[in-house]
């Protein structure tokens, strides 16, 4: 389930009037604005870079030990790359961060300045160094190569008028002398500046796409983990606590409900009919069976009573005999099931099933189970007319929250027209 995106650089590239669009001077705006801010940065990488690559170079070749001047610049010029490097691309990022809606307008968050020790210690403030290295390393290499290639297509597209000076001239890997020979070139020249316009927008969006990538938001590894750790948590107490309402509900008020039910039943069958408490007595057995149907119905909404008795197999088994179209079942599950795992699973297969009754007007489906590694997987396919849309109240969201809270995944394939497919996988750890 996808959400609409808005339009940016990289899916522009797909449109077959990209070329006509404006799309191509919004990647030539992007890049031009990048030249002065990559090349301050790889003056500053080169100031340490050069020096070192020469030293290591000249030890590899020559044996040379390192000079000591050379040694003390080159330490102390890393440790002040190193050490400024966080605090400089705080800025650079903010910069950074504006400049991408120039390719690409879809949000990007902000970070916000959360002091200096803040910028040592947390994992986004290092990946905005990394991206201080690509900007100032890797992207002046590629616009210089770029740069090149343009001045050698208009070297080749000017070279008719070139060949009519006295002096001979090189054309890629030929010599012409006269304006007729440069012809062919210059026509292939003419040919590649569409691909040269069109590759500029390649190489914006490369680097846009490692801007989100690296500038986007990023929460720190131990943090995720941690994040994780205490969802699984909540998903047992909550798993804990439903079992032990189920059980007490069973248990404790379900046959006490019961025995009510008896006791007003063999009352009924006391007082005469014409009696003033018949009716009354009639209408309180009545309320109290209905009652009795109704928890039956909560305890079957905690946990179904047949993953208990029949297992995972069995009650969908169970769900299909009960649904109102043919539903044929396959289940390949040849090792144990946790019992949060089969609970999902088994509401993951009832929602779907009430959706294909309710909205698909399909004639048959099919549920798959099967074990793939440490994974369950659930399959429910119908022959509907597809079109399944979580914004129309399918209960398709709520089933995708409930999965992700198990720590597994909601996948959706629905085109109009048919069929439907809904896949979960779902992490079987036990």
């Amino acid at each position: 389930m996808t959400s609409p995106q808005l339009p940016h650089l990289a899916t522009a590239l797909r449109n077959p009037r990209y070329l006509v669009s404006e799309w191509p001077w919004r990647a030539l705006g992007y890049l031009v604005s990048t030249a002065p801010i990559a090349g301050v940065l790889s003056v500053g990488l080169l100031l340490v870079g050069a020096p070192l690559l020469a030293a290591v170079n000249a030890v590899r070749q020559h044996g040379r030990p390192i000079p000591l001047p050379l040694a003390l610049f080159l330490t102390l010029g890393t440790l002040a790359l190193v050490g400024f490097a966080p605090i400089v691309s705080a800025a650079v990022a903010a910069v950074e961060r504006w400049r991408l809606g120039l390719v690409d307008p879809r949000p990007l968050p902000a970070r916000r300045w959360s002091g200096v020790a803040e910028r040592y210690t947390s994992a986004s403030a290092w990946r905005e160094v990394a991206y201080l290295v690509w900007l100032g390393g890797v992207v002046p290499v590629v616009y210089w190569v770029y740069l090149l290639l343009v001045l050698i297509d208009i070297l080749v597209v000017t070279s008719p008028w070139l060949a009519g000076d006295a002096d001979q001239v090189i054309v890629l890997w030929d010599i012409v002398d006269r304006p007729g020979e440069a012809v062919p070139y210059a026509i292939v020249g003419v040919l590649l500046l569409p691909v040269l316009w069109y590759g500029l927008g390649v190489i914006a969006a490369v680097q846009g796409a490692v801007a989100r990538w690296l500038l986007g938001s990023s929460p720190d590894i131990v943090e995720l983990r941690e994040v994780t750790r205490s969802r699984a948590r909540l998903v047992d107490a909550y798993e804990a606590e439903r079992r032990r309402i189920e059980r007490d509900l069973h248990d404790a008020a379900q046959p006490r409900l019961t025995s009510l039910t008896l006791q007003l039943g063999l009352a009924r069958l006391d007082v005469p009919e014409d009696s003033p408490a018949a009716r009354p007595l009639a209408v309180a057995h009545d309320q109290a069976k209905g009652l009795m149907i109704m928890l039956r119905q909560i305890v079957h909404g905690i946990r179904p009573q047949s993953l208990t008795d029949l297992n995972l197999a069995g009650a969908v088994r169970e769900l299909a005999d009960e649904a109102a179209v043919p539903v044929t079942v396959h289940a390949d599950l040849d090792r144990p099931v946790p019992e949060n795992v089969e609970t999902t699973a088994w509401y993951v297969v009832s929602e779907s099933l009430n959706n294909v009754t309710r909205h698909a007007s399909a004639t048959r489906a099919e549920v798959r189970l099967t074990q793939a590694g440490d994974r369950l997987v659930v399959e429910v396919s119908d022959d509907g007319r597809g079109g399944a849309d979580p914004a129309r109240g399918t209960g398709l969201t709520g089933l995708a929250d409930r999965v992700s809270a198990a720590g597994g995944r909601l996948l959706l394939a629905s085109p109009p027209g048919g069929p439907t497919l809904v896949r979960v996988e779902l992490p079987c750890h036990r």
